[in-house]
C-alpha cells in the first residue's frame, strides 16, 4: 500500500540520528543521483537568506513574478499549519500526490549505491528541488532554513542571491557572533553572480565575501531604496544589471516590510524581467502571508521569535490607534531570548499572557511568565498551551481590546487554529487542542 503524506512526515521525522545536521556532503550526494545538477531547476533562480524577512520577501517576489505573467515556484520553511505550504506553485500548494512522489524519488535516489542518511529538512528540501525541476518554471524562489553555507539549499547555484538581515538567532548551531553569521548566511553567494543586501548594515565579513568572490553587490540604501511619496504610498528607485536607472511610483502598502519589497523589485530587474507599474500596483496590492502581521478581527497573528522581529512588529502596531488594552499572548521556545523579545514588544503591550509551548525545545508558562516579570510586563493570566490561552482570554476581551499572537510559529499556528475554530462556532475546540 502506497504511503500517504502523513505516513512520510512521520517517517523522515526518525530516520536520521539528530533532526539539524549542517553540511553538504549528503545532500550534494542524493542530489547528483537525481541529477539536479545536470538540468535547470528553473529559468532563473533566488535563494533569499537572513535572520528575519525571508518569508516576506519570499512572498512579495512570487506575487510579483506572478502579477507579471511569469511561472513560479516557491519553497519555505517552516510550514504554518499544513506541511504542503512549503512547496507552492504559481502561489498554490503543492498536492499530497506531487510531494509523495517527490519523497518516494528522493528515498530511491538516497538508497541507490551506499546509502545515505537525511535529515527530515534535506529529505523534503531535495523532494522540492526535485519537483521544481520536473516543471521547470520561470523562477524558482528558495529560502533558506538555517545559516547559508552548510543549508541544504545551497547544493543550488542561484542566478540572484538575497540576504535580507542578519542578527542574533538559532545561536544554539550558529552561535552569538553576527561576524561568524555574516560569513554563514554569506555562503550562498557564488562569482559573477550578483547578491541584493537587504539591510543598511551588514557585519564586515558579508562584505568581504563580496570581495573575495568578486561578486556584483547591490546595498539598499546604495543601488536601491525606497521613499515614501507626498501623495502617499510609496517609490521605489533601483537598476538592472546593466546599470540602466529604474523607478516605480505610488505603490501601495503590502502590509509587509517596505525594505523587503524593495529587495524583490531588484532581484527581480537583475533576474532580467521587465518590471511594470500596474502589474507591480496589483501584486503590492493583494500579497498576504500567513502569520505575518495577519489579522482576524481583533487578533494579530505574527511569528515574530526574536527581537529584530519583534521590534518591527512592535512598529506596526505603534502606527495604529491606541485599542483599551492590547495584550500579547506570548508563547516562545526554550533556545530563544524571551527577555528580550519581551522589551522589544512592551511599548505596544498593555497585558501578557504567557502560554507554554510542548515538545523538546518547549518552554513552560511559568518560565515565561518569570521572564515577561523580570521584563517589567504586567501578566493577565497564563495557560498551559496557546489554544488554552486563546480559550481562556475570549470571555475577558471587550470589543475595545487587541490581542497580539507570537513568539513562535507553534504558538501563532495553535492559536490561529483555535481563533478561526470559535469564530466558525466550534466553541469545544480550542479546550480539545489544548
Amino acid at each position: 500500500m502506497q504511503m500517504t503524506l502523513d505516513d512520510w512526515l512521520s517517517r523522515l521525522e526518525s530516520q536520521h540520528p539528530v533532526a539539524i545536521d549542517l553540511g553538504l556532503d549528503r545532500v550534494r550526494a542524493v542530489a547528483d543521483r537525481l541529477d539536479l545538477a545536470e538540468r535547470p531547476l528553473a529559468r532563473r533562480v533566488i535563494v533569499v537568506a537572513g535572520t528575519n524577512g525571508k518569508g516576506s520577501t519570499v512572498a512579495m517576489l512570487e506575487r510579483l513574478a506572478r502579477a507579471h505573467g511569469h511561472t513560479t515556484a516557491s519553497y519555505t520553511s517552516p510550514h504554518l499549519i499544513r506541511y504542503n505550504e512549503r512547496l507552492c506553485f504559481d502561489g498554490v500548494p503543492a498536492s499530497d500526490e506531487v510531494l509523495v512522489t517527490a519523497f518516494e524519488r528522493v528515498d530511491a535516489a538516497r538508497l541507490a549505491g551506499d546509502p545515505v542518511s537525511l535529515t527530515y529538512f534535506e529529505t523534503g528540501t531535495l523532494a522540492a528541488l526535485h519537483a521544481i525541476a520536473e516543471r521547470a518554471p520561470d523562477l524558482a524562489i528558495l529560502e533558506v532554513g538555517l545559516g547559508g553555507r552548510l543549508d541544504a539549499v545551497n547544493v543550488i547555484d542561484s542566478d540572484v542571491a538575497v540576504i535580507t538581515t542578519i542578527a542574533h538567532d538559532h545561536a544554539d548551531f550558529l552561535g552569538n557572533d553576527l561576524e561568524g553569521i555574516g560569513r554563514e548566511k554569506a555562503g550562498i553567494l557564488r562569482q559573477g553572480r550578483p547578491a541584493v543586501l537587504g539591510s543598511r548594515s551588514l557585519p564586515v565579513s558579508v562584505s568581504a565575501r563580496i570581495a573575495e568572490l568578486e561578486v556584483s553587490d547591490y546595498w539598499l540604501g546604495q543601488a536601491f531604496e525606497r521613499d515614501d511619496t507626498p501623495a502617499g504610498g510609496w517609490r521605489w528607485r533601483g537598476e538592472d544589471a546593466s546599470g540602466r536607472p529604474l523607478v516605480l511610483d505610488e505603490l501601495p502598502d503590502p502590509g509587509l516590510p517596505l525594505d523587503n519589497a524593495a529587495v524583490a523589485l531588484q532581484s527581480l530587474a537583475l533576474c532580467g524581467f521587465e518590471l511594470c507599474p500596474e502589474a507591480t500596483r496589483e501584486a503590492f496590492a493583494t500579497v498576504s502571508l500567513a502569520g505575518r502581521m495577519q489579522w482576524l478581527g481583533q487578533w494579530c497573528f505574527d511569528v515574530a521569535h526574536n527581537p529584530h522581529a519583534a521590534t518591527y512588529v512592535a512598529s506596526r502596531l505603534a502606527a495604529r490607534s491606541r485599542p483599551a488594552r492590547r495584550i500579547g499572548l506570548l508563547g516562545v521556545l526554550d533556545n530563544k531570548d524571551a527577555e528580550a523579545l519581551v522589551m522589544a514588544l512592551a511599548p505596544a503591550i498593555d497585558l501578557w499572557l504567557p502560554v507554554g509551548l510542548a515538545g523538546p525545545r518547549g518552554r513552560s508558562s511559568e518560565n515565561l511568565a518569570a521572564c515577561v516579570e523580570r521584563a517589567g510586563g504586567e501578566i493577565v493570566r497564563q495557560a498551559a498551551s496557546p489554544a488554552a490561552g486563546v480559550a481562556g482570554l475570549m470571555p475577558l476581551l471587550t470589543a475595545e481590546d487587541e490581542v497580539l499572537v507570537c513568539g513562535s510559529f507553534f504558538t501563532v499556528a495553535e492559536a490561529l487554529g483555535a481563533v478561526e475554530a470559535i469564530r466558525s462556532g466550534d466553541r469545544d475546540a480550542p479546550d480539545r487542542q489544548a
